[in-house]
């Protein structure tokens, strides 16, 4: 029994241990990407690669073609005509339940109970007036 309580401890304690080398090993292999990140971003010809290829940049007096494929275009207006209609944007569905709420549209609200007839008049009895005190 005086052993359960350190051995408790030490195995918590080795657990803990892991768990920051294996953070620190993350962050060092973070850290080692973001240098060579960094390196590659210093290189004046990996910019300009990345500006043609992602800006299609074209260098001064250079000639740049652009190249389009029918059947490529013809395609994706295939795929873009078969997607699901968009959602509205934020701004117009809000609107729209304001101008519901303004109707007094029923969506989404319990039915009113029904008028029931108070005890007196269902008895088919006049209720009268309750006698003054004083």
């Amino acid at each position: 029994m005086s052993l359960a309580y350190p051995a408790r401890e030490y195995v918590a304690q080795r657990r803990q241990i892991a768990q920051l080398e294996a953070q620190q090993a993350n962050a060092l292999s973070k850290l080692q990407k973001l240098e060579e990140r960094r390196r590659r971003l210093e290189d004046p010809e990996y910019i300009k690669r990345l500006a043609k290829e992602r800006l299609f940049y074209c260098e001064p007096g250079a000639d740049c073609y652009q190249v389009l494929d029918e059947e490529a275009a013809g395609s994706t207006a295939a795929k873009a005509g078969s997607r699901q209609p968009e959602r509205p944007a934020w701004y117009v569905t809000l609107w729209r339940s304001f101008e519901a709420a303004d109707r007094g549209s029923d969506r989404g609200r319990p039915a009113a109970p029904a008028a029931r007839p108070s005890p007196a008049t269902s008895a088919g009895r006049q209720q009268s007036p309750a006698p003054s005190v004083g």
